[in-house]
């Protein structure tokens, strides 16, 4: 899977079918978090909510993980161009293939991002994320989901089958079908806090943390 083809034309892209929609879901809990120091970003892509992220928190420790060597630069020139590049650590790599620090963070964002992989590989990711946070840690997601009925869900079963077949022919994505991951994210101990759905039931946005009672 590599978005390196898709990187310079995702912002206009995601401009002309979205507007400023996944925008509004990848930063809807930014103040709902308690500040964080350390901070790792899985699949971030060119770097918007970087942005936003270190807009809110000047001081914290990000980590700006990603497959796409393009993505990545994208998302420096981004921040660098603010002169907000210090504490920014920008890592390129294969989340299957990652070795996780121990229980080094204390915020995990994984925005667009979970809906690229298959079941299998969805719980080695969960897995992986949860050895890397904190035992208080929050989990932020921002995606897609289809509706449990009507119409609603018919819009989005067909938005997504378009979507899908789109990015398995544009970046080899491995994943055909989209797969919820919230017990993937229960397995690692991480409790569902906020859900806030829009976009007719296709988007949603959530706060899980660990640790509470």
């Amino acid at each position: 899977m590599s978005f390196d083809t898709l990187a310079p034309h995702y912002r206009w892209m995601e401009l002309i079918l979205a507007g400023e929609k996944l925008q509004r879901c990848r930063t809807a809990f930014l103040n709902r978090v308690s500040p964080p120091e350390n901070i790792l970003i899985w699949g971030e892509g060119n770097g918007r909510f970087l942005l936003e992220c270190r807009r809110a928190w000047r001081h914290a420790r990000i980590v700006c993980a990603d497959a796409s060597e393009k993505m990545l630069s994208l998302a420096k020139q981004r921040v660098e161009q603010r002169g907000w590049g210090d504490g920014i650590e920008f890592l390129r790599g294969d989340v299957l293939a990652w070795s996780p620090p121990r229980q080094e963070f204390d915020l995990i964002v994984t925005h667009f991002f979970l809906d690229c992989f298959l079941p299998d590989q969805l719980q080695k990711i969960a897995s992986k994320l949860g050895s890397a946070a904190q035992t208080n840690a929050a989990w932020l997601v921002a995606d897609f989901q289809a509706p449990e009925f009507g119409l609603q869900r018919i819009r989005a079963q067909l938005i997504l089958r378009a979507m899908y077949l789109f990015f398995r022919i544009a970046t080899r994505l491995p994943a055909r079908l989209l797969t919820r991951p919230d017990s993937f994210l229960a397995q690692n101990e991480f409790v569902l806090h906020e859900r806030r759905v829009s976009e007719w039931g296709l988007l949603h946005t959530d706060l899980w943390q660990r640790g509470m009672v």
